[in-house]
């Protein structure tokens, strides 16, 4: 998550908003793709090396925002990111009781130096910068794209891609935003293209655009704190543009990466990962799927 400045720290989901990162600031992460070659080690559970003995210790930020979690209690299980986190400690042979959650700022998550977690969770993006000072899991979500509407106007109620072809579309320049807006809404006129987000915010709050399109975290933080009465139209991918995944990090050359990864990719084959993005990111949380 790259988090601009202008977002004010206040509201709800504050910290939940990332800008629409400029795609070459980006990277697609697989296993071992932090530059650091993963350690070959046993997964079991009393082999695995960590903070606590017998505990694994997962931070995130203060507050904890929604839909990432929920109440700002991340050791409820509830909310995204609270869900993924129990999955993986479930895959690594660690029950509830044996999670231990520890508040961690947001920069000072992938910073340089040493770190009292095994692992952060907290929406945080997997940039070849940030690589440099820890090592990432493979991604647990792929960040998709949002339209956003002021309520009762008249694309608030698209159910469709098709129908936001001729909404007058707002996108900030340079962000895969502006790529999925060209490749997958393929609208009928230029979209109203910003050299700032929070020109294209403003140009929605002045019914100069129809529909914004910003990444999802940012619509939800969007909708919630910076324009009244707006609402997630839907969420649909990111087209061509190389998209931004949200990885788990950990101190560099920590070996734990590597068991981390093979829980995510089990999680991911078996559709579990998938399920918990529909149950927590999806209609229920007031951004259905646009196709």
């Amino acid at each position: 998550m790259l988090r601009p400045s202008m977002l004010p720290a206040l509201g709800a989901l504050a910290l939940v908003a990332v800008a629409c990162a400029p795609a070459s600031d980006t990277t697609t992460p697989s296993a071992g793709a932090n530059g650091t070659p993963q350690a070959s080690a046993s997964c079991a559970k009393d082999q695995l090396k960590l903070l606590k003995s017998g505990t694994l210790t997962i931070a995130t930020d203060k507050p904890a925002y929604e839909p990432w979690f929920k109440d700002d209690k991340p050791a409820n299980g509830q909310g995204f990111e609270s869900a993924v986190a129990y999955a993986v400690a479930a895959k690594l042979g660690f029950a509830d009781s044996e999670v231990s959650w520890a508040s961690i700022p947001f920069n000072s998550a992938f910073a340089p130096g040493d770190k009292q977690f095994d692992f952060d969770v907290n929406q945080v993006s997997i940039t070849p910068a940030r690589a440099k000072a820890v090592d990432f899991s493979s991604g647990y979500y792929t960040v998709k794209q949002a339209a956003v509407a002021l309520e009762g106007s008249k694309f608030a109620s698209a159910t469709s891609l098709a129908a936001l072809k001729d909404a007058k579309i707002g996108v900030q320049i340079g962000t895969t935003s502006l790529q999925a807006v060209k490749d997958v809404i393929q609208p009928s006129a230029e979209p109203n293209v910003y050299n700032e987000q929070i020109d294209a915010i403003t140009a929605l709050k002045n019914k100069q655009v129809d529909a914004l399109v910003v990444d999802l975290p940012t619509a939800f933080y969007v909708t919630a704190a910076q324009v009244e009465h707006s609402k997630i139209v839907g969420q649909f991918g990111a087209g061509s543009g190389t998209p931004e995944e949200f990885g788990l990090v950990f101190q560099k050359g920590n070996p734990l990466v590597s068991c981390v990864d093979q829980a995510i990719g089990e999680l991911r084959s078996s559709g579990e990962l998938a399920k918990i993005e529909t149950r927590w990111l999806g209609s229920a949380a007031g951004a259905p799927e646009l196709k």
